[in-house]
């Protein structure tokens, strides 16, 4: 079953028996540490500085495969699909476009929504398909906020979400970001206990029918 490890802002390490995906690097300007990460795949959402720095990340194999837009791929067993959306509520008019990433990875499927800006279409959903992971942007700014993000996830009907792309007190952004506890109180969340490190396993999955379980992860810095 995958571990999971987050690094702030929208970057992820997913690690599971087929090899390592990292979603989203960012640079150091944005005022948070990523450190050096292994990996053999990356995802890139948008070709912005906070989500396209694989520069940084080493590679675990002979070279880094990087997926940067819509397709569908199939590397060292790791089979994802990346789905076109925007980056905004104008069909990409005003920044363009962004990718959302499902992930096959060990009998589970984790869906990346990058920098998404609108709630999804019926086709995208299709695309999108069942998920069992979903990580989902809720600091608002250029992205969805706490209320759409609430709606997007009523829409995938994941099993967990992991809440990312918000205020962080080291993040040095041109535009504010809203902070977790907005998207929280949103959801009506009284108490958060953050994981560093998640182990995803059918027992901490949740059985069909089951309301969806938010799992806040704690930032990590220079992980190997």
């Amino acid at each position: 079953m995958p571990d999971i490890q987050y690094f702030g802002h929208s970057c992820f390490r997913l690690r599971g028996r087929d090899g390592i995906v990292v979603c989203d690097p960012f640079d150091a300007s944005i005022g948070l540490d990523l450190g050096k990460p292994t990996a053999h795949i990356v995802t890139v959402s948008h070709n912005h500085r906070d989500h396209n720095n694989t520069a940084a990340v080493r590679p675990t194999r002979d070279r880094l495969f990087v997926i940067n837009g819509p397709g569908e791929y199939e590397v060292g067993g790791i089979l994802i699909t990346g789905v076109r959306t925007a980056y905004d509520k104008a069909k990409g008019a005003e920044r363009g476009y962004n990718t959302v990433y499902t992930i096959h990875m060990d009998d589970m499927v984790l869906c990346h929504l990058g920098n998404l800006g609108h709630e999804l279409s019926q086709s995208q959903l299709e695309d999108i398909g069942n998920v069992d992971v979903l990580f989902v942007p809720v600091g608002g700014g250029e992205t969805i906020g706490p209320a759409e993000a609430a709606s997007v996830i009523s829409q995938i009907e994941p099993r967990i979400v992991i809440p990312m792309h918000y205020a962080l007190p080291q993040l040095s952004f041109e535009y504010p970001l809203a902070p977790l506890e907005k998207f929280t109180h949103e959801l009506g969340m009284k108490e958060i206990q953050a994981e560093e490190k998640l182990s995803l396993s059918s027992s901490n999955l949740l059985a069909e029918g089951e309301e969806t379980r938010v799992i806040v992860m704690r930032p990590i810095n220079n992980a190997k």
